[in-house]
């Protein structure tokens, strides 16, 4: 048998006391948000320091202004990149407790209805289940091999859930000891319950806020309706001028940098039955807006957006009240993609606000935030080599994918230590993270294991 084979074998006949070993961190209440469970958060730290060095990985809890890290490191010698794998070993809040079917932090096997096995617990998909997943692999590995077959850094951190306030100053402090070739990430998911995923694309976010003033106080829509300037009409208006007809955006260079997915990446998207009629239907909408030449999965992953997140001036309390509002007050987000610059997009927002506020009015910005999106190059040869480990286990063809949203930690490995990020997970959009009833499949628990193991073995080969 080859080494992989091994090891791919150890996992198989170990995976009982995988699931054991999970159980037992599942058990902590490593809630980061709640004061009250900071002695958890610190068991859960010391918990991953001490598995993490009984299998090799030399490890220590590292204090900070809030929740500890974990740091690891496994010096191999050998050839290929050094990687840093992250994940995070805190929890989301359980409220509310009464729509659990059992003990949020008393882990279980659930058997559905057609034959598959789930783990129910807080934190079986986000994140300690899917951080198993490759300490498993690196524990098959040391067992097989007495080493892994790369030099590895293991970096885990307890306030992913509350913000990561300590992140970024514990990154730039400890920027030398943690820079390594490539990060791996597991805190996504697959495609579907069969076709692994790498996301490849993540968006970037400038946040904006404005307040109007016009007059100097609310005034009686009698008196003054048609000669004093409304605030609500000059949002209306600032909104309304933001797309034109086909659903672009209009804000002066707001496309610079967006760039166009290679053709055999759409073509490959196009096999993954995405449905536009499924995808509205499942929020009650059946129109597409927003770009008329773009698809729904290309708004989604490729595109930038301008949405209004909320608007509000003048009376809102029941019945109607006859005012015209001194203020009025909007607040904005941007999707960004590709090379788009935070920062001009800012400027020119901020210059399509002000040209449409009249001489006698005035307007107030706030910023709420700007990071640009990240995004892997296609043909970096590590890509290839994840891809190629998800398809020898899975059997189908890794989808690359781009995410809506956005992971903070991939754009501060990326700024502070200049380092890109593979995205890989094996979650399920109904894992109800964050929700009642948080579960993680068996499946994916096994089988992310041993895709991890065979990620490892395909980065290490030249």
């Amino acid at each position: 048998m080859s080494t992989i084979d091994q090891v791919l074998a150890q996992i198989d006949s170990d995976l009982d006391n995988s699931l054991n070993r999970l159980f037992d961190f599942l058990k902590i209440k490593s809630i980061s948000a709640d004061p009250a469970y900071i002695d958890d958060c610190r068991n859960a730290a010391n918990w991953l320091a001490r598995e993490l060095s009984e299998i090799g990985i030399e490890s220590s809890v590292r204090d900070t202004t809030g929740q500890p890290m974990v740091v690891g490191h496994r010096k191999t010698g050998k050839p290929g990149p050094h990687v840093l794998f992250y994940g995070h070993y805190d929890v989301q809040p359980v409220d509310p407790l009464d729509l659990w079917d059992t003990d949020p932090f008393e882990p279980r096997i659930v058997t559905r209805e057609d034959g598959s096995k789930i783990i129910v617990a807080r934190g079986s998909a986000d994140d300690k289940g899917q951080l198993m997943t490759f300490v498993e692999a690196a524990r098959a590995y040391m067992a097989v091999q007495g080493d892994l077959p790369l030099d590895v850094t293991v970096f885990f951190e307890g306030e992913e859930e509350s913000g990561s306030p300590s992140l970024e100053p514990f990154l730039e402090a400890n920027k030398n000891e943690l820079s390594c070739d490539l990060a791996l990430v597991c805190d996504t998911g697959m495609w579907d319950e069969n076709t692994p995923a790498i996301s490849v694309m993540l968006r970037g976010l400038v946040g904006e806020e404005i307040t109007i003033k016009a007059a100097n106080r609310d005034l009686h829509s009698g008196h003054y309706g048609g000669s004093a300037t409304n605030p609500n009409h000059i949002i209306a208006k600032i909104i309304a001028d933001m797309r034109d007809d086909t659903g672009k955006i209009t804000l002066d260079g707001f496309y610079d940098g967006v760039i166009d997915v290679p053709e055999d990446v759409m073509k490959m998207w196009d096999t993954l039955g995405f449905s536009t009629d499924v995808f509205l239907g499942d929020i009650g909408l059946s129109v597409p807006c927003g770009e008329q030449d773009r698809t729904p999965l290309e708004h989604i992953w490729t595109r930038p957006t301008a949405e209004v997140n909320g608007m509000w001036g003048g009376y809102l309390g029941a019945g109607s009240k006859t005012v015209i509002p001194a203020e009025a007050h909007a607040k904005f987000t941007f999707r960004l993609v590709g090379d788009q610059d935070p920062e001009k997009i800012v400027e020119a927002f901020r210059a399509h606000v002000r040209a449409r506020i009249p001489e006698d009015c005035s307007v107030e910005f706030t910023s709420h935030g700007a990071s640009p999106a990240l995004r892997l190059d296609f043909n970096m040869p590590s890509l290839a080599k994840g891809k190629k480990a998800l398809q020898d286990e899975w059997g189908t063809e890794a989808a690359l994918i781009g995410m809506g949203g956005s992971i903070p930690v991939v754009g501060d490995f990326k700024r502070s230590l200049n380092m890109d990020t593979m995205l890989i997970g094996f979650g399920l959009e109904d894992d109800s993270i964050h929700s009642p009833n948080e579960k993680y499949n068996l499946k994916s628990f096994h089988k992310g294991i041993r895709s991890w193991a065979r990620v490892l073995d395909e980065l290490a080969q030249g």
